[in-house]
């Protein structure tokens, strides 16, 4: 469950969608880790030291992160383009499975909707398009098989010293999917 929390000052500046988006993203990712079987690595509030190597992961702020999620992430990628509750919920896949699987099940749960776009991995026109078109509940509905799906074939195909890593986290990986 995503809790909403009131902006800060320094949060004010982000849109109302970014703020419910980054707090499901904050909440699944928790605080500090140093998981060995992560491949990311330390990481803080879902922000990896493998992908900011010049960041002291360790003093990570909450609101340091929310500035990364908000220019590195929700801009980047303009998840700002799809409905409020798909856009938060494609955002929070993508922080964990990256962009290109996140929009990918999206492009797949939109096909399962009825809509016909390309599976290439990319937030295009198309996409956000079917997307405001789509029944808000069954395309969500619909993602949340896509992603719980893509967890399964991950974890199952994993090899090396991956594999191990995968399946401890899978349990978590489709919790997320079907939140």
């Amino acid at each position: 469950m995503v809790t909403q929390s009131f902006p800060t000052s320094e949060e004010s500046k982000y849109t109302a969608e970014f703020l419910i988006a980054v707090d499901r993203v904050l909440a699944n990712e928790g605080g500090y880790s140093s998981n060995p079987a992560d491949p990311g690595g330390a990481t803080s509030f879902g922000i990896s030291a493998r992908e900011h190597p010049g960041l002291d992961i360790a003093t990570l702020t909450r609101a340091d992160a929310i500035k990364i999620y908000w220019r590195d992430w929700w801009l980047k990628f303009d998840f700002a383009r799809l409905p409020v509750a798909t856009a938060a919920k494609t955002f929070d896949l993508a922080v964990n499975m990256g962009p290109t699987h996140a929009v990918k099940c999206l492009q797949r749960a939109l096909r399962a909707c009825g809509h016909r776009v390309s599976e290439d991995g990319a937030l295009g026109e198309g996409t956000a398009l079917a997307a405001s078109r789509a029944d808000p509940a069954s395309l969500l509905s619909a993602l949340r098989s896509e992603a719980a799906s893509y967890y399964r074939v991950t974890a199952a195909l994993a090899r090396g010293p991956r594999a191990n890593a995968d399946r401890e986290f899978l349990t978590g990986w489709l919790n997320r999917a079907y939140e």
